[in-house]
């Protein structure tokens, strides 16, 4: 029995000599993962992704023994550039999206050329550059081997078939326990793959990337498989939400008849609305316009990875953002059912402007798809002096100006129009900031105790930081949409037009900002103690819900006033201007806002918020909003169905094309029974 004993430890002896480098990878790439899941979403005691990220590098270390020792460096240096890779960009990506990267980002990744400082200057952090440790490691430990003629020893005690087909059963005995702890709920999101965050807390960062790989080319042939039960329960959603359509209420065809003009505000968040900065508004212009028209001071945007895009294609479709991609790059050549269409039956006119490239987010080929009949955009329309140039483009105050006689000759030649502005100053890394003039430092008055003298102090404060650049783009924007309406009201543009004010998303401000922000003395020019009585904490809770932006509607002649304080998201837009409109949107997900009673709004990663619970997916928790309520695990499970059911109808009314297939084959069964009674 000791023989027996001093054989096996032998050979684990013999075996961890002459297999230093592979163990080196598997330590370091599934150190890397842990890391990742350490500095984004902390889950620090989960042993299922620790489970999985062992499993998934044991299978991909074990092909390395199929090289010859002395190139096998190459094969495992090569697979940590990779995984190192892989860490740095979704520990960005998570700094600004709180979310993690997709393969089907690529399509969309020529987007942000134009942004590109926003990378250097917001969201790359030092800890983004913490990962590349695994590269040093992989390259010191091969030069050490080298060095110790570590290749030439193992060579010949080496059998790479033996050694391969182990590692690979030992993979396997992990993904067996790993797969042995999961649940119904991780298996179903594993297949769906929206709620990414999710998935990496659960499945470690490699078995989601190569299960987001195969979702992502899944996607590019999956129109092909799995129509017809995508089609049913279609049909069977809509037959049964259209069985009524809403009742009539004070609002119905209030602004019926009236010319629109949508202002797509960038970046703009509706805690900018009622701040002040030594006394001084923010935004003005928009808190005159929320009081003297129809303000939904609970609206949420509901954007995905498609940002700007995802927010526009929900506002006019009533629909969710694509669960893989973005429906502006993967799914522009879709037939949508959006607000424009119906209003061009009614004899609109509609026109989209923005002072950016016409390709941008590919609005030249998708605008076109959603009814617009013209889109006005730089390089093409717009005359720009290098004067007027402010951050990324063309600024906000000139955009709007040349845009002016273009609205006139269009009201001129047309019964009824419906125009989008999109802005662009506003948009992050804000750096139209260092030439926009509003103060955000600290002003105190500081009494000298010798003299008695009063002068006024200046306290740092907001100056050099992302969030004071944010709060003076977005005082510009506002300037820019108040001389707007100035202009717009010179031109006699506002006597017939109902102005439509959204934030876009929110403006990716990261917590520390905001906790800078709340907790600054400016007597001492430091921050608050966390045990100091007066310090503001902001959790997970307060941040997501402080991501609200405004939705204003506001006439000339006051016709709609008041604060609507429900909980409110993109896809409720069109649905609510329908019913004042004079139009229904049969394939909307949302609902007209003054129709509901209970509304609930669900993001694209499955969390939902409702007027007394926000609901967090990738927590599994949530928090109540209402102190008063009383909740029980029925209404969250009811509410996580809901959301999902949401998430999927939307999905595949995007990928299989439904609204125009189901159009089609309607059509075709309406032509055989007219045959058929004819005959």
């Amino acid at each position: 029995m000791k023989e027996k004993f001093k054989t096996i430890m032998s050979k684990i002896g013999l075996y961890m000599k002459t297999n230093k480098l592979f163990f080196v990878f598997v330590l370091t790439s599934v150190g890397n993962a842990t890391l990742l899941r350490f500095l984004t979403v902390q889950n620090y005691f989960e042993i299922k992704p620790l489970l999985a990220d062992i499993g998934a590098v044991l299978l991909i270390g074990a092909f390395g023994y199929f090289f010859k020792p002395k190139n096998q460096f190459k094969y495992y240096f090569t697979w940590s550039i990779i995984f190192t890779f892989l860490c740095i960009v979704n520990s960005m990506y998570y700094t600004n999206y709180m979310s993690y990267a997709s393969v089907s980002l690529l399509a969309t990744s020529l987007q942000v050329v134009d942004v590109g400082d926003a990378i250097v200057k917001q969201v790359m952090e030092l800890k983004d550059f913490s990962y590349i440790w695994q590269i040093v490691a992989m390259i010191f430990v091969h030069l050490y081997l080298k060095k110790k003629n570590y290749y030439d020893y193992v060579k010949d005690i080496e059998v790479g078939k033996v050694r391969a087909l182990n590692t690979i059963v030992a993979s396997l005995i992990f993904f067996g326990f790993f797969v042995s702890t999961l649940t119904g709920l991780d298996i179903s999101r594993f297949g769906k793959q929206w709620n990414r965050t999710y998935l990496v807390m659960k499945f470690g960062l490699y078995t989601y990337q190569a299960n987001d790989i195969f979702v992502s080319f899944k996607t590019k042939i999956s129109p092909l498989f799995g129509y017809d039960e995508a089609a049913k329960e279609f049909r069977e959603y809509y037959e049964e939400r259209n069985k009524e359509t809403p009742e009539p209420n004070e609002y119905t065809d209030i602004l019926k008849g009236r010319n629109v003009l949508v202002i797509h505000a960038e970046s703009i968040q509706n805690f900018m609305l009622g701040t002040t900065v030594n006394g001084v508004e923010v935004t003005p212009n928009l808190n005159r316009l929320a009081s003297e028209g129809l303000y939904f001071s609970n609206f949420y945007a509901q954007e995905s990875v498609g940002t700007s895009s995802d927010s526009e294609f929900t506002f006019l479709t009533s629909l969710m953002p694509a669960t893989s991609g973005t429906v502006a790059v993967s799914y522009w050549d879709r037939d949508y059912s959006t607000s424009l269409k119906y209003l061009k039956d009614m004899g609109y006119y509609n026109f989209s402007m923005h002072a950016n490239n016409g390709t941008f987010w590919n609005r030249n080929l998708i605008h076109p798809k959603y009814g617009y009949d013209r889109f006005f955009y730089y390089t093409n329309d717009y005359y720009i002096k290098k004067s007027d140039i402010l951050g990324l483009g063309l600024n906000d105050k000139s955009f709007f100006k040349q845009s002016v006689p273009k609205i006139k000759e269009i009201s001129e030649n047309n019964q009824n129009f419906y125009g989008t502005l999109i802005m662009l100053t506003n948009h992050t890394p804000f750096d139209a900031a260092s030439e926009i003039d509003f103060d955000v430092d600290y002003k105190y008055e500081k009494v000298d105790e010798e003299t008695g003298e009063v002068t006024t102090v200046s306290a740092p404060f907001l100056e050099d930081t992302t969030l004071g650049n944010y709060f003076k783009t977005v005082h510009y924007a506002d300037e820019a949409i108040g001389e707007f309406i100035d202009e717009l009201d010179e031109a006699g543009l506002l006597e017939n037009t109902a102005i439509v004010i959204y934030g876009d998303h929110d403006a990716k401000i990261k917590k520390a900002e905001y906790l800078h922000y709340y907790n600054y003395d400016p007597y001492t020019d430091s921050i608050l103690d966390e045990d100091d009585p007066n310090y503001k904490t902001m959790d997970y809770y307060d941040y997501e819900l402080n991501r609200k932006v405004p939705f204003i509607i506001w006439t000339k002649d006051q016709k709609v006033q008041g604060e609507i304080t429900k909980v409110m998201g993109m896809y409720d837009a069109s649905p609510t201007l329908g019913n004042m409109l004079g139009f229904y949107n049969e394939y909307a997900l949302g609902h007209d806002i003054f129709s509901i009673d209970d509304n609930i709004v669900v993001f694209p990663d499955g969390s939902w918020v409702s007027d007394i619970m926000y609901y967090s997916s990738s927590k599994g928790e949530g928090k109540l909003l209402d102190p008063e309520a009383t909740i029980n695990a029925e209404y969250i499970e009811n509410n996580n169905a809901y959301a999902e059911k949401m998430i999927d109808i939307s999905n595949d009314i995007i990928v299989y094309n439904l609204i125009k297939r189901t159009k089609e084959d309607e059509a075709i069964v309406n032509d055989e029974n007219t045959e058929e009674y004819t005959e």
